[in-house]
């Protein structure tokens, strides 16, 4: 095999494109409200008929990228998002802006499925080229700091631009624009995962579905809280709007952070222990948070947070990537985290509301400590054994980089014949006790 390496970057533009929009979702929804004829509760309405368009399209599409083929339905899917949100942009008509914002969730999600398609491949050598790194972690810690960054940055950006509900619209659908090139160096077909699973059936369901059906929970509780953060800042910590700010541009430095540090760390800590014990850690930050009365308590809980949500994010879709190499599961479990995603607000401002702060944040706590529990059962029994790409695994050998072992050529000696003489062969050239022999050869 190979030592060549493939380069990760246009998997990387893909996932920064399709996930980006979930990142944009509170300046999305908070221009809607103030640039349109919109009540709060109908612009995020809004933004959950966005994430659950995305999510639809990955539950769609999460078996069928391989059948299209992944350029031609990223090609598809950057279309849509450039259409849609770019449409969104353009226009100030109510009903316009929610096709758009529709079509351009649908389009998001299929970048996001093309995309974890390919991470998920990413461990499976083929044609002569082992895959970079042959680790889906490090592709997908690249993605979240690559959407971490511009998403950062277009918070930065994005005010000084003027008002209006375009500006993130449009933003999205130029990053999608700017990812259309990168297309052309993705392949047609990815065959190669198709042979080493079989053609239809879904590897390690149980674990797959256990994962899946965890994920909705655990993102519900992560967008609950960030729903009503600022809520929570201004009214119960008393803390000013520019203060508020500062606190999350601080936080989203710090998310930035998270993915450096998920990098470095990579595979040497397992997955068991970055999932269950973050999401504990992540359970202890959001009752912080919620409770907070100050400044120093607010601060700590929403930095904190923001540190340990991508580290544990990058894992679990490291884990679902490691079910499955033609990135099934990783579609799966991607869109049912949609789901969470969009319905994690409501779900913020209805316990808030009838509970007030603190007691949400005790609600989302006890709900993370208890997904945290088939979340580390699943990277425990599955995610240390990947599915093998031709022939079992070697005992304590990843598959994917198993050693090349060359075997020694041994020459058997030549017996030369005199004419007229029987046609006998020497038997020492098949002397079993000979040391030259060739059933000795093979019996090593």
């Amino acid at each position: 095999m190979s030592a060549r390496r493939t380069p990760p970057w246009p998997l990387v533009a893909l996932f920064t494109a399709g996930y980006l929009a979930p990142y944009l979702l509170p300046t999305t929804v908070g221009r809607l409200d103030s640039g349109l004829p919109l009540t709060a509760t109908e612009a995020g309405a809004i933004g959950s008929a966005l994430l659950l368009s995305s999510a639809a399209a990955g539950f769609l599409l999460a078996s069928r990228v391989e059948r299209i083929g992944p350029r031609t339905l990223a090609r598809a899917g950057l279309a849509l998002a450039v259409l849609g949100y770019g449409g969104a942009a353009l226009t100030g008509a109510v009903p316009a802006v929610v096709a758009g914002a529709v079509a351009g969730g649908f389009g998001s999600g299929t970048i996001t499925a093309v995309a974890a398609s390919g991470i998920a491949a990413v461990g499976t050598p083929r044609e002569g080229v082992r895959a970079w790194g042959g680790d889906p972690h490090r592709v997908t810690t690249l993605g979240l700091l690559g959407v971490s960054a511009l998403a950062g940055a277009l918070y930065l950006t994005i005010p000084r631009l003027g008002a209006g509900h375009g500006l993130p619209f449009a933003a999205i659908a130029l990053t999608a624009l700017a990812v259309w090139p990168l297309t052309g160096r993705l392949s047609a077909r990815t065959a190669a995962a198709r042979t080493a699973v079989g053609p239809d059936r879904l590897p390690h369901p149980r674990a797959g579905l256990v994962l899946a059906a965890a994920m909705p929970c655990w993102s519900l509780a992560q967008n609950a809280l960030w729903g009503v953060s600022g809520r929570i800042g201004l009214g119960q910590a008393h803390l000013t709007e520019v203060t508020v700010g500062a606190v999350f541009a601080v936080a989203l430095g710090a998310g930035l952070l998270g993915v450096v540090i998920a990098g470095a760390l990579g595979p040497r800590l397992g997955r068991a222990l970055p999932i269950g014990a973050g999401t504990a850690l992540i359970a202890g930050c959001v009752a912080l948070s919620a409770a907070a009365t100050d400044l120093a308590a607010f601060a700590a809980g929403e930095i904190a947070w923001n540190l340990l949500y991508p580290v544990v994010l990058s894992y679990v879709i490291a884990l679902a990537a490691s079910l499955d190499p033609r990135g099934r599961w990783t579609v799966l479990v991607g869109s049912a985290s949609s789901l969470g995603t969009a319905a994690g607000p409501l779900a913020g401002s209805l316990l808030a509301a009838g509970a007030g702060f603190p007691a949400m944040g005790q609600v989302l706590c006890a709900g993370l400590l208890l997904i945290a529990v088939p979340m580390t059962a699943v990277a425990l029994r599955a995610g240390g054994h990947p599915l093998p790409v031709a022939g079992p695994p070697v005992a304590g050998v990843p598959v994917g980089e198993l050693p090349v072992v060359e075997l020694p050529v041994v020459e058997l000696p030549v017996v030369e014949l005199p004419v007229g003489a029987p046609a006998v062969p020497d038997r020492r050239a098949y002397d079993t006790a000979s040391p030259n022999s060739y059933a000795s050869t093979s019996a090593r």
